[in-house]
């Protein structure tokens, strides 16, 4: 397949990739072209900046979660009947699996998906220098993807003088610059950047943006390289769905907001019938449902009004109380708890489905990629395994014990999740491709509940 397409790397993480690709979208946009994103890595919350430009979901690849044909695969599904498509990298170029590995890095998913690099460089603050940087990046590309690079944070007039010198002395091209922009922040949280629905007029701030990269930058260059990429091949990933729809719940507001594009979109593959709800503002879940997933998110922000509404509490326990096949990841499986106090000390009562407590540790726990296998029959078979990564501050005091986790590089395991036949609720975020069996299982029993009810007992 012909998929024209580009990676915005740099030479690591603070560089301003997240600004340059939402300005390079907009300029697609702009330029009527459709446009598919891409974010390389577990990240959730630099897709919804992407998302916010483009106005359609954009994913993740991640080739520590799914092989190179699977990844391919997926970026070829994103890819259909689109112009080009922009992936946004993580970190460094070349930082992977516990920073000293290939696996999971950009440059691992631009050599599996033969895409072209475009190398962003912040060089505020530098002049020469930035010529044996470029270099030692150059040197390591043994696949010879870098075909441009971007300069970040410099002036127009330093610009028109460092371009020939960089050229002169390195077999590459340089696409342009990108002014400093001062009065522009993407401001952070201790889970990453804030997300854009509490940026306010980051729209506007992007068309600005992308008028400024049109005018600095060779687009109609950058355009060309991703039409050179090669042509690109997967084998299918065969779907065997159910007979009949199956209604699952998902949770969706500014409370619960972290999901995989594709795990949505491959639960419809298996056939689930998606239907949102939100536990902030609805006082029910909405009828007729036959299961129930709780993402990841932010709940501590919302602690107060998710406590309060008692209506929707009541609702998902009894449910849950009742047997209905549940998934609740993260920020979802902190609803589930008895309580939830916050980084203020503030106590809040939650569902109460998990009888435990969660509290704020002020340091990330048990953070990065791990591969889980479980320890019970599951939605899992017993020792199966599954991948995904954690990336909280929060910790519980029943963390549950059906399942262990282990790192790759470190080989560090734990005990995790409360699993059994009808639930599965934990720390981890799970990429759903990394084990599609899971899916299956989950839907399965969905599609069963009603004749096969029973309590979730752990």
């Amino acid at each position: 397949m012909k998929a024209p397409r580009i990676m915005i790397a740099a030479t690591g993480s603070g560089s301003g990739k997240t600004l340059l690709t939402c300005a390079l979208l907009q300029v697609m946009a702009d330029m009527g072209k459709r446009t598919a994103a891409f974010k390389c890595g577990p990240d959730y919350i630099d897709p919804m900046f992407h998302e916010k430009v483009i106005g359609v979901p954009s994913k993740n690849l991640d080739t520590f979660f799914t092989d190179e044909n699977t990844t391919r695969y997926l970026l070829l599904e994103g890819a259909k009947e689109k112009d080009i498509s922009i992936i946004e990298g993580v970190m460094g170029l070349y930082d992977g699996l516990g920073g000293i590995k290939e696996e999971a890095s950009s440059y691992h998913l631009a050599r599996a998906t033969k895409t072209p690099v475009i190398l962003a460089i912040d060089a505020h603050g530098m002049g020469r220098s930035v010529i044996p940087l470029i270099s030692g990046f150059l040197q390591y590309d043994t696949q010879h993807l870098i075909k441009g690079v971007l300069l970040n944070g410099i002036t127009g007039m330093f610009y028109e003088l460092i371009k020939p010198e960089i050229e002169k002395q390195l077999p590459v091209t340089v696409l342009g610059y990108f002014p400093r922009q001062k009065d522009v922040k993407l401001e952070s949280r201790h889970l990453g950047l804030k997300m854009p629905g509490e940026i306010e007029g980051l729209k506007e701030e992007v068309k600005r943006l992308a008028a400024v990269m049109a005018g600095a930058v060779d687009i109609r260059k950058i355009v060309t390289i991703a039409r050179e990429a090669d042509d690109l091949k997967a084998e299918e990933i065969v779907i065997s769905p159910g007979s009949t729809k199956v209604r699952i719940g998902i949770a969706k507001d500014e409370a619960f907001c972290f999901y995989y594009e594709d795990n949505l979109r491959l639960l419809q593959k298996y056939n689930a019938e998606l239907v949102f709800f939100s536990p902030l503002w609805d006082k029910e879940l909405p009828k007729n449902l036959q299961g129930i997933i709780l993402g990841g998110g932010y709940p501590e922000l919302y602690a107060k009004p998710l406590a309060e509404n008692e209506g929707m509490k009541e609702s998902i326990k009894a449910a849950i109380s009742q047997g209905m096949p549940s998934i609740a990841e993260c920020g979802g499986f902190l609803y589930l708890h008895e309580t939830l106090k916050n980084a203020e000390g503030e106590v809040f009562p939650m569902v109460g489905a998990v009888k435990g407590t969660c509290h704020y540790t002020g340091k990330l726990v048990r953070f990065g990629y791990i591969e889980i296998t479980a320890g019970t029959e599951s939605y899992l078979g017993e020792n199966t395994k599954i991948r995904g990564h954690e990336f909280h501050y929060f910790d519980s005091t029943d963390n549950g014990a059906s399942c262990v986790a282990q790192k790759p590089v470190t080989e560090r395991n734990w005990q995790c999740v409360h699993a059994g036949k009808n639930h599965w609720w934990g720390f981890p975020h799970l990429y759903y491709y990394s084990n599609t069996e899971y899916v299956s299982r989950f839907l399965e029993r969905a599609g069963n509940y009603e004749e096969n009810a029973q309590p979730c007992i752990d």
